[in-house]
């Protein structure tokens, strides 16, 4: 089950969500200035229509002053031609804003993202992250698009419609005004509450989009253990509590626009009362009643807007505090800048009473201490869960230890750029990860520069180059998602491959031919010798005939190094190596290695 990150309070939240629209603002305040001036002048030419239509009922019709229609046409004709103009350059503008906003946005949370620490990963889900970054930033195109600008030169067409109305019959402005006023009171209360609602749809929506995700990236398992049908009720109870979130907020935003209805009936009889009565007193005229109604349209407008556009800026703005949440969280280039530069690795390791607790209180690993000099090979072997992994994890930086030190030629790596110290590593993982391009493109991820026959080169040191000749694409086959489209056997060598190319000091070898037959992992020992030579090398495996030549072999169990030396030393040793050995080799002791899960 995908788990939340965790969010500040409500007034946090808000405060976040406007510190972004602030920093949106500052950086497209030219397109927002230019799209206002726009708007303004599309609001400012409304205002003509109901001087002329004042003017046609009492002057040309009333009076039967003809000569002045064609004139009054005109400027009415003028009016229209500005606004239309002015819709069109505004839309332009600020569309064009709020998509390159958008890009930005996403460019800028994804490469946060990315520089986050590894623990992060461990404790969000993919599709958590990437509902982040794709659809909470989609929200910036109400604010920046048209939602802020809208508002605001709606709210100068009231200014100018509330003076002129004021000075027609004030006394009838205040009472519409009040009514008005007591409306956007309830509306802002109404907004926060959505804005709570909407948070917790796209909370939902990225939680399933995680579940759903893990579903289709596992469909293998799903498939093989039947499990479709359960998957399929999982998403149904998901999806279902997203349909009650989503019609909650229907049922906000269709309250608030019925009260936008209603408020603007009473206003109508309200002014149709009035406007007869003025009329038989004298006080008006036809025209100017008709000039009345409307600037109140125009008064009226700014709040069908907000009902329109409420809903979604108060989406936007959920949406820009959950991306403001990630960009809060530090990054590893920014604990980084307080750490000392490293620019060159000769590769000796030592280890020096190292502890490792994921649960405080509950050590993975126990007082490990050990030196590596530079180019020798060191194997971590044991039981799973021994903590050979959780070492190797600290040997890569994605952690620092709870206690102790991890020293590379003298340097503490947690006090040396993380960044600049990966660039000496070269790894192969237990479960290899390719991406979705072609074989060349994944062998060269660690060198985006390097050359077809340097890729090649290495794939025929990797065993690599044989299985891809035989692709009817070569080394051009796209191997699809994860690399499903080839064999476990056939990912290990190109992520072996890949590894090789990078060229590293440092090389971290997790279970490198734990996907190969007997046959491949002959032919590509060869290839991680000639890899390992010169290199500092740590290797995990559970095939102790891996490991045979490793110049010290360090038996862990519990999280503590239990047994240390040579392959020969260990075995003479006659303790928990050779244990693991026997194990392993005796023809006798089948029944113990599917009894301690010991590959064969």
């Amino acid at each position: 089950m995908p788990r939340a990150m965790p969010g500040p309070s409500p007034v946090g939240r808000t405060r976040s969500g406007l510190e972004e629209i602030r920093r949106l603002v500052r950086r497209y305040r030219g397109a927002l200035a230019l799209g206002l001036a726009l708007i303004v002048a599309n609001r400012l030419a409304a205002l003509v229509l109901p001087i002329a239509s004042k003017d046609v009922i009492d002057e040309v019709i009333g009076k039967h002053r003809q000569a002045l229609l064609l004139p009054i046409v005109a400027i009415a004709l003028a009016s229209i031609a500005v606004q239309a103009i002015a819709t069109f350059g505004g839309t332009q503008v600020l569309g064009i804003a709020a998509q390159r906003a958008i890009t930005q946005l996403r460019r800028d949370v994804q490469a946060h993202v990315l520089r986050l620490p590894v623990a992060f990963f461990e404790s969000t889900q993919s599709g958590v992250l990437i509902t982040r970054i794709m659809t909470d930033a989609e929200s910036l195109r109400t604010i920046v698009g048209t939602g802020f600008v809208q508002l605001a030169s709606s709210f100068l067409t009231a200014v100018l419609a509330v003076g002129i109305l004021l000075y027609m019959n004030w006394w009838l402005t205040v009472i519409v005004l009040a009514m008005l006023v007591a409306f956007a009171v309830g509306t802002t209360k109404g907004f926060a509450w959505l804005r709570t609602i909407f948070r917790r749809v796209s909370e939902q929506t990225a939680f399933v989009t995680g579940r759903l995700g893990e579903a289709l990236g596992g469909i293998a398992v799903v498939k093989t253990y039947t499990a479709e049908r359960r998957e399929a009720l999982a998403f149904t109870r998901n999806v279902h509590q997203l349909l009650r979130l989503v019609a909650r907020s229907i049922t906000g935003v269709a309250v608030l626009t019925a009260a936008i209805t209603a408020i603007t009936g009473l206003v109508t009889v309200l002014l149709m009362v009035v406007g007869v009565h003025a009329i038989d007193a004298g006080t008006m005229t036809l025209g100017d009643l008709t000039m009345y109604v409307f600037l109140v349209s125009l008064l009226v407008s700014p709040l069908v807007q907000i009902a329109a556009l409420g809903s979604e800026v108060s989406r936007a703005l959920a949406g820009l505090d959950r991306i403001r949440e990630l960009r809060e969280l530090v990054t590893e280039d920014r604990d980084d800048a307080a750490r000392a530069p490293i620019t060159r690795v000769a590769g000796t390791v030592e280890v020096c009473d190292v502890s490792f607790e994921y649960v405080p209180g509950e050590p993975v690993l126990r007082h490990v201490s050990f030196v590596a000099p530079a180019g020798s090979t060191t194997a971590l072997v044991g039981p799973s869960g021994s903590g050979k992994s959780t070492l190797c994890k600290l040997l890569l930086a994605f952690a620092d230890p709870t206690t102790g030190r991890v020293l590379v030629d003298g340097h503490d790596l947690a006090r040396v750029r993380r960044r600049d110290y990966r660039a000496f590593l070269g790894v192969v993982l237990q479960d290899n990860f390719l991406f979705d391009g072609t074989i060349a493109d994944n062998i060269r991820y660690g060198r985006p520069g390097a050359t077809l026959e340097e890729i090649r080169a290495v794939s025929r040191l990797a065993h690599c180059d044989e299985l891809v000749s035989r692709l009817p694409e070569g080394y051009d086959t796209v191997v699809g998602e994860r690399g499903v489209k080839l064999s476990g056997g056939q990912r290990q060598r190109i992520a072996i491959a890949r590894a090789m190319l990078a060229d590293p000091r440092i090389l971290i070898l997790d279970e490198a031919t734990s996907n190969l037959d007997s046959e491949s992992e002959a032919l590509i020992q060869d290839g991680l010798r000639a890899l390992r030579r010169g290199r500092t090398t740590f290797v995990i495996a559970h095939r102790l005939s891996t490991i045979r030549n490793a110049d010290q072999i360090l038996v862990l169990d519990e999280g503590r190094i239990v047994e240390r030396g040579t392959h020969a030393e260990l075995l003479a040793a006659n303790g928990r190596y050779r244990t693991l050995h026997d194990v392993q080799y005796r023809p006798d002791t089948s029944g113990i290695r599917r009894l301690l899960c010991i590959p064969t």
